[in-house]
């Protein structure tokens, strides 16, 4: 089993990949890191570059914690492209990281974290930075 972390290069993101780190080395096991980025977009905010990539792995390496990274890109699906690999990989938890969003904004937007938290049958630990 692993530590599935749905990450962004954001102050989130950053706290969940924190928080993943340490449920992988409470539970004993490897941490699947998800940094998916939408299919064909010619340019993308959410998918880590290598620098920043390089940088988590020394840090889990160095927390002694085994790290997969996995850019699987996403349609319009992000959630559901995050279920299916903790399906894959049969991921333990699925760590995401919160921001604060307003009702309205929500409403228009919509919220990968909420469908996350809502469809998961898996547990799923919700942290803000």
């Amino acid at each position: 089993m692993t530590v599935l972390v749905g990450f962004l290069p954001t102050a989130e993101g950053e706290a969940a990949f924190r928080a993943g780190i340490d449920e992988a080395k409470r539970r004993g096991e490897s941490l699947t890191l998800v940094n998916s980025p939408r299919a064909g977009a010619p340019v993308t905010t959410s998918q880590a570059d290598e620098a920043s990539l390089a940088a988590l792995v020394a840090a889990a390496s160095e927390a002694g914690v085994e790290l997969v990274v996995r850019q699987d890109p996403h349609e319009d699906d992000l959630a559901g492209t995050v279920l299916a690999i903790a399906d894959e990989v049969d991921a333990s938890v699925i760590v995401i990281g919160l921001r604060h969003r307003s009702v309205v904004g929500k409403l228009l937007m919509g919220s990968s974290a909420q469908r996350l938290l809502l469809d998961s049958t898996r547990p799923v630990l919700a942290v803000k930075p």
